[in-house]
């Protein structure tokens, strides 16, 4: 007898079942094997075939990944390897540079670039206005105050705060202190009868060309070797001591095209 197609009882063809006769009770039913070729297929067509990623354990030594420091790129050490600081913190973190206005600008430009708003207080506005609109008139991250009358900044780890305090040689206690996601760099362009403080609190110290009389007094502030107190009056412009507990660091600051064409070269005079 010849085998014909029929229609199922749920109404699809099935191959192979002769009119009139009905599939053994140990058979499944044609409907039940197509689900089970369409759950072995994935519900359609194969995807293309690749040949396994493999790698030789001789091989593992090679497979390096560059991993450092993150934050903002201040210059670089002796070795000429960049030298990184880390602004944005779960924890309050105050800086304090003994230094010029150029590198704090600087660093207020850098800083704005990795995603950090930056607020400054200063008593000289008129030296960062060339800054602000730059930047976009103070929509896009860097925002100046009068002294004294910074606003509370919402810092948060998605929108990490840099406060610049510019405020002379004796900047008043801040309204806006350094806490979770907000830093305070405080800028002093020579050491004040108010440094001792504010050094006391200070996690990070820079400290750019200062007199010979300053690097003494300095000395015994944070403890620097002789041969630092002799070197501090000799630093060129752009070049800054970095302090922090016991380690020691001298970054130059370089500048790139779009901060000389701002800024101009570095100067640790204003």
């Amino acid at each position: 007898m010849t085998a014909m197609t029929t229609r199922a009882a749920d109404g699809s063809g099935a191959p192979g079942t002769p009119e009139g006769a009905q599939p053994s009770a140990g058979a499944p039913r044609p409907s039940v094997r197509r689900a089970h070729g369409l759950l072995r297929t994935g519900f359609g067509l194969l995807g293309p075939r690749h040949g396994r990623h493999t790698l030789s354990v001789d091989d593992l030594d090679t497979l390096t990944l560059p991993i450092g420091d993150d934050g903002v790129v201040i210059g670089v050490d002796a070795e000429g390897q960049p030298a990184v600081l880390g602004l944005n913190r779960p924890t309050p973190y105050d800086v304090v540079l003994i230094g010029g206005l150029w590198t704090a600008q600087v660093f207020a430009l850098r800083a704005a670039a990795t995603g950090a708003r930056v607020a400054v207080e200063t008593g000289r506005a008129q030296a960062w206005t060339q800054l602000v609109h730059a930047m976009g008139g103070g929509q896009n991250g860097l925002t100046v105050y009068d002294v004294g009358r910074v606003p509370p900044q919402g810092a948060s780890a998605g929108t990490p705060v840099l406060v610049v305090r510019d405020c002379g040689m004796r900047p008043p206690r801040g309204r806006v202190v350094s806490g979770p996601w907000q830093s305070v760099l405080t800028l002093l362009p020579y050491l004040s009868p108010v440094a001792p403080r504010l050094l006391r609190q200070a996690r990070l110290v820079g400290v750019q060309r200062i007199s010979p009389g300053e690097a003494e007094e300095l000395s015994r502030a944070i403890t620097l070797p002789r041969g630092d107190v002799e070197a501090l009056p000799t630093l060129a412009d752009g070049i800054t001591l970095w302090c922090a507990d016991r380690d020691r660091q001298y970054v130059m600051t370089q500048p790139t095209d779009a901060e000389v064409g701002l800024l101009g070269t570095p100067r640790r005079m204003d």
